[in-house]
């Protein structure tokens, strides 16, 4: 992947969308819709978990966040990666490794006497990292395991965002900032552009982008926002 254009830029974005196409993490239907663990119905599901079987991308789209990250000035004073179960471990493995910090992992639900695993000192400032984000409810769940374990969290970096799905009102009350490479609207512009869908599918998708929480109770899930409950 080719990268001529600043990286944190709409353009930028857009080469992100084109990997995330050809590597084949995207699926699009039109007959029965997605239903996402949270309750949301969606026609267009991401899988970036097939991002680790093509290395040079990998490695382009870590780089990628890097510069993203430093410029935004969300690396300062960090001094550990953390990684959301499952498929945020190997994501945030590649940006402790290129950043040579200490890493752990946040399990979605506590195991034995901790839902950190790995070394992690109280006081220290974190960088959270998935590879993407739907509703956003496991993200504030990691960020809670981390604030109970002392740890201070400001960023949070995933390669996709589904941008739909009102993760603000988990997110920003905590104060945590979502760095993002790519979203949906993205995907949309590339596809319109390049033909990678019937138009069928993309008049799809343009409707749900326009009012996710309609098209979601539309097509039998949820309409609003559920917080899920504290640990």
């Amino acid at each position: 992947m080719t990268t001529p254009y600043p990286k944190d830029s709409k353009a930028g974005a857009e080469q992100v969308a084109q990997a995330l196409l050809d590597a084949g993490c995207v699926t699009a239907r039109t007959d029965e819709p997605f239903r996402l663990p949270s309750g949301w119905a969606s026609p267009v599901y991401m899988d970036c978990r097939r991002l680790i079987s093509f290395p040079s991308l990998r490695h382009e789209l870590v780089e990628r966040g890097l510069e993203v990250l430093r410029a935004r000035g969300a690396l300062e004073g960090v001094t550990a990666v953390a990684g959301g179960e499952a498929s945020g471990i190997a994501m945030a493995a590649w940006v402790a490794q290129a950043l040579n910090l200490p890493m752990q992992y946040v399990r979605k639900k506590q195991a034995g006497q901790s839902q950190i695993e790995g070394v992690l000192a109280p006081g220290d400032k974190v960088l959270l990292v998935d590879d993407m984000m739907a509703s956003g409810q496991s993200k504030l769940r990691f960020y809670r395991a981390l604030a109970s374990a002392g740890a201070t969290v400001s960023d949070l970096f995933i390669i996709f965002d589904y941008g739909t799905f009102f993760t603000e009102q988990l997110l920003q009350p905590v104060g945590v900032k979502v760095h993002a490479l790519a979203t949906w609207r993205n995907i949309l512009a590339v596809a319109q552009q390049r033909g990678d869908f019937d138009q069928r599918t993309l008049s799809e998708l343009q409707q749900f982008l326009e009012d996710p929480a309609g098209w979601s109770q539309r097509h039998g899930g949820i309409a609003e926002y559920r917080p899920s409950p504290k640990r």
